[in-house]
């Protein structure tokens, strides 16, 4: 079955850096389009970050940009978000989405930005 497994959320300072990783089983990671969202307390779920099976394309929130780096690894199956210059706005549980069938999520890991 398929299954995304989230890791590397944290407690981290504004400024700081985190590096998010999704690890994918049970379906063609390769061709499959893998994306980040994130629901902070209160708000809906949102689009974080995009990237496409094939050509790698990415997307992202504007919210974020230059500030984040979706990529992936297809040897591994794994989905990476690099986060930098973070801040407390970032703070929400990030979710690894795949768009393979009727669409999965993880479980979801917290990020939290904070002095």
């Amino acid at each position: 079955q398929v299954q995304l497994v989230e890791s590397g959320g944290g407690l981290v300072q504004p400024g700081g850096s985190l590096r998010l990783s999704c690890a994918a089983s049970g379906f063609t990671f390769r061709s499959t389009t893998m994306g980040w969202y994130r629901r902070a307390a209160g708000k809906e779920r949102a689009l974080v970050a995009v990237v496409s099976g094939v050509s790698g394309i990415t997307t992202y929130a504007d919210s974020v940009k230059g500030r984040f780096t979706i990529s992936r690894n297809n040897a591994k199956s794994t989905v990476y978000l690099q986060m930098n210059s973070l801040k407390p706005e970032d703070t929400a549980v990030y979710y690894c989405y795949t768009s393979w069938g009727r669409g999965y999520w993880g479980q979801g890991t917290q990020v939290t930005v904070s002095s």
